[in-house]
């Protein structure tokens, strides 16, 4: 007995798909109908990607072509999910890119402690030796150490008039152009401040700015994932991120986190990698022994978990402290073990920065509504 296309079709009537009020047909969830012999193809479009409506529809396919058309016949559920575009919310805060910066990339770390500040500042220098236009930006409101790594603390920023418009002037060393918070308390000042206002302070930083043509603006968030971070993914529309962490347990913890909140379904920020700082200790009298004093290779295996490239890892080496204490940079040094370490950190930014230029549309700034916020990372 040959199966008719229409006696499907019919079967199908009966059948609706779970949260829609048509039948299968009626609605347009039925794409198409093929028979061959004992053989029968169903092509559904759903509109939702949930895992238990679309088993639901496949089950309610197989059990009705059963029942109703032919208990023998070989039954194959195609399913194809495309979700309705989504109306415009009116309450959506949006931002908006910088004029002349070509990349945004944001420096994380799930912990305080871990370097982060060190590994921006050495990232921006050895940027800019490879002859890239390149510009810090310290969101580190509470604790902006950026300042003292290039040499800078008691500088102010000066104003300028950009098209009819005061700017700020951001202070330039090595090359860098900086902003930070740090330029405007006093050294033995508390920033106190509730995250509206320190939202505000980095606003300003950023659009009321003239940083000028950048290849790479660099943004030394503060450590979690917190207030900070969602205003400026808000602010901004960042091109990837970096994650800064140690071998240990404690901090790989909170580095996943930091991974977890840029994956986020209302964030959606690239994460270009992780960087593994104070792998492991080089005595300055015995420069060929490595002491892995906070555990091995531990942010190499998490990416590995977490299926992100692995940028490197930077050695515990007294000169790096000393360097960033005197406000120069170590990647600055020449032929060091430092300066290589970075150099090798760097060009990976550089390939995963290029990697997704290419292969990924131009991260927008996330759309948070003023009802609601964001909700918690998920794992």
């Amino acid at each position: 007995m040959s199966i008719s296309k229409q006696d499907i079709l019919q079967a199908l009537e009966t059948i609706t798909v779970s949260g829609e009020g048509k039948n299968m047909v009626e609605s347009g969830a039925v794409q198409n109908v093929v028979t061959f012999a004992d053989e029968i193809i169903v092509d559904l479009k759903l509109s939702t990607p949930a895992l238990h409506i679309k088993k639901r529809a496949e089950a309610d396919v197989i059990k009705t072509i059963h029942e109703k058309v032919d208990a023998n016949a070989k039954v194959q559920v195609n399913i194809k999910v495309e979700a309705p575009a989504k109306p415009q919310n009116p309450n959506l805060i949006k931002g908006k890119p910088i004029p002349g910066i070509q990349n945004i990339v944001a420096v994380a770390s799930g912990k305080g402690g871990v370097g982060k500040s060190t590994v921006t500042a050495n990232l921006a220098v050895t940027l800019s030796k490879m002859g890239f236009k390149v510009g810090i930006l310290d969101a580190d409101i509470y604790g902006p150490s950026i300042p003292i790594m290039f040499d800078v603390a008691m500088e102010k920023p000066l104003s300028v008039n950009i098209g009819g418009k005061s700017k700020m002037k951001p202070v330039e060393n090595y090359g860098i152009k900086i902003l930070s918070i740090g330029f405007f308390t006093q050294p033995d000042q508390a920033v106190i401040w509730r995250g509206p206002m320190a939202a505000k302070a980095l606003n300003q930083l950023i659009f009321d700015a003239a940083w000028g043509e950048l290849d790479f603006m660099l943004i030394d968030l503060p450590p979690g994932t917190g207030d900070i971070h969602l205003s400026i993914m808000q602010s901004l529309p960042i091109t990837g991120a970096v994650v800064v962490s140690t071998p240990q347990n404690v901090a790989l913890a909170d580095a996943r986190k930091g991974v977890a909140m840029f994956r986020q379904e209302n964030i959606d920020v690239p994460v270009l990698g992780i960087i593994e700082n104070m792998s492991y200790f080089i005595p300055a009298e015995l420069p060929e022994n490595k002491y892995y004093i906070f555990g091995k290779e531990g942010a190499k295996h998490l990416a590995e978990d977490l299926e992100v490239p692995f940028l490197g890892e930077v050695p515990l080496v007294q000169s790096i402290r000393e360097a960033g204490d005197a406000g120069r940079p170590a990647a600055l040094q020449t032929a060091t073990q430092t300066e290589e370490a970075f150099e090798e950190i760097t060009r990976n930014v550089v390939e995963e920065t290029v990697r997704r230029n290419e292969n990924l549309p131009p991260t927008e700034a996330i759309k948070i509504t003023t009802m609601a916020g964001c909700s918690a990372v998920k794992k």
